[in-house]
């Protein structure tokens, strides 16, 4: 199952009505993360995975506010593969052990060369 990021305006005029939203937010099945947005603090942010919608909508119209209406669905899609691709350094192409690990973490005033021999190793040009 994918997970989806739902968007719920509710009319939440205080800080009561709030915490009772997302309290009753957090017990629904399926729920991962919940937060208020917007400028006027009326929208309920949940991301989670085989959330009932129309359930928690529901819930919220006949325990929290009368008025609850649905935004936004939209799948989330996690970053951390791609991110954790990038991160990773590419072999410098030395056939021994050497020094290279020292140009992942260089600063933009040194340049690193690797030649292919191992007698060589890395030298800071």
């Amino acid at each position: 199952m994918a997970k989806h990021k739902i968007v719920i305006k509710v009319t939440m005029p205080n800080a009561k009505s709030r915490a009772g939203a997302m309290v009753l937010a957090a017990k629904t099945n399926g729920v991962i993360s919940i937060a208020i947005a917007g400028d006027l603090k009326d929208r309920l942010e949940v991301v989670g995975e085989g959330i009932d919608i129309t359930c928690l909508v529901h819930c919220l119209r006949k325990k929290v506010c009368r008025h609850a209406e649905i935004l936004k669905v939209e799948e989330v899609k996690d970053k951390k593969p791609e991110e954790e691709k990038k991160k990773k350094p590419e072999p410098c192409g030395c056939p021994a052990p050497c020094l290279c690990a020292a140009a992942y973490h260089q600063t933009p005033l040194q340049v690193f060369s690797c030649e292919e021999s191992p007698a060589f190793g890395c030298n800071i040009l």
